[in-house]
């Protein structure tokens, strides 16, 4: 994407993207047109200006937009920070684990107009410990010599092309697979959500409410009792939407139906492979809120570099190449960070965006 955005900085002609890539949107788009309901809502400037537009028209609009209105405000306070205020509120989030769990422990009430997590068991000092990690598959080598240690309390970004063992790590420390040398612990408390990248097990002839609810109008999130309806309709399904069978549903609904099942598990332990794919921004927008007010652990496979730089207090990259394919790094901070830090230890080339074959752009 980085690379495209450059190639796209230099082409002379009109582009029109349909795109829920914020930092795309960011850099690249000079208006902004939003689809809302039935309305179209045009905007002068990229991302950033139109979180700052969009703001203040909602706030004319009153009360009727508080929750979105909310939400906006929380996102246009992030891009506001310099990255050494985003570090700090980064390293604040490991700080204050026990705070976080304690509150939702006190608390226990879950309001589902947008989406959120619910607490889990209270996490100990083991989450998971990672040692010389070895794994491959038919002779090759995804994985060699990895460790690290996940605190409590953190958010890691798994980053790397497709096919270099993101899901495999993932499948090690459910035990679905086992590495060829090294250790993967998980922690006694450790309660495990898992959103796999396939999205299966949805049965094509139930509804979205039944998928979810199993025909219950209550039902168990976490550790609290709640209306099924009401939390359904938090992952964007509002009245006849919940109707819908699940066989019909477009990649991003399909997507946001399967976290609504993985989050009312109520683990500590969140392992989300790619939940950005395909989720429109508004989702996006409220599944990271839900992340930072979590009190437990995620892993998150995903490409989306907004998210990743606005939750993520760790990075696990893969930094592979011909000579060494199954090269990773572990970086305690968020993506913008990581990059910078990259830049420094291997180099502007190592950082810099290409693509190995296209088509250029022409203009008929």
């Amino acid at each position: 994407v980085q690379w495209l955005e450059q190639h796209l900085a230099k082409y002379p002609g009109t582009i029109l993207a349909v795109t829920h890539d914020r930092y795309f949107l960011d850099n690249v788009a000079e208006w902004i047109l939003e689809l809302d309901r039935g309305r179209a809502y045009p905007y002068e400037g990229n991302y950033s200006m139109y979180l700052e537009k969009k703001a203040e028209r909602l706030k004319v609009q009153g009360k009727k937009d508080q929750k979105l209105e909310r939400r906006l405000r929380d996102e246009l306070d992030w891009v506001r920070q310099n990255a050494k205020g985003r570090q700090t509120k980064s390293k604040a989030r490991l700080q204050r684990y026990e705070e976080m769990a304690s509150e939702a422990e006190k608390t226990r009430k879950l309001d589902f107009e947008e989406i959120q997590i619910p607490p889990g068991p209270r996490l100990g000092s083991v989450v998971v410990d990672s040692s010389h990690l070895d794994k491959g598959f038919d002779g090759r080598m995804l994985i060699k010599d990895l460790s690290f240690t996940l605190p409590r309390g953190g958010i890691v970004g798994v980053i790397g092309p497709n096919g270099v063992g993101k899901t495999t790590l993932f499948k090690m420390i459910i035990g679905e697979e086992h590495p060829d040398s090294g250790d993967v612990r998980v922690g006694e408390t450790v309660k495990v959500s898992y959103v796999d990248q396939g999205r299966g097990g949805i049965d094509a002839n139930k509804n979205v409410w039944q998928v979810v609810s199993d025909g219950l109008d209550y039902i168990n999130v976490g550790q609290v009792e709640v209306p099924s309806r009401a939390y359904v309709s938090a992952f964007g399904f509002k009245g006849p939407d919940q109707q819908k069978p699940a066989g019909v549903l477009s990649g991003g609904e399909r997507n946001r139906l399967n976290l609504a099942l993985t989050l009312k598990e109520g683990g500590n332990l969140l392992l989300l492979d790619e939940p950005t794919n395909d989720l429109d921004v508004e989702t996006l927008g409220s599944l990271e809120n839900a992340l930072l007010e979590f009190p437990g652990c995620a892993v998150v496979i995903s490409h989306d570099r907004w998210f990743l730089d606005r939750v993520t207090t760790h990075i696990l990259a893969w930094e592979g190449s011909e000579q060494n394919p199954a090269e990773w790094f572990w970086f305690e901070g968020n993506f913008d960070s990581y990059e910078k830090n990259k830049v420094e230890r291997l180099g502007a080339d190592a950082a810099r965006p290409h693509a190995v074959t296209y088509r250029k752009l022409t203009r008929d």
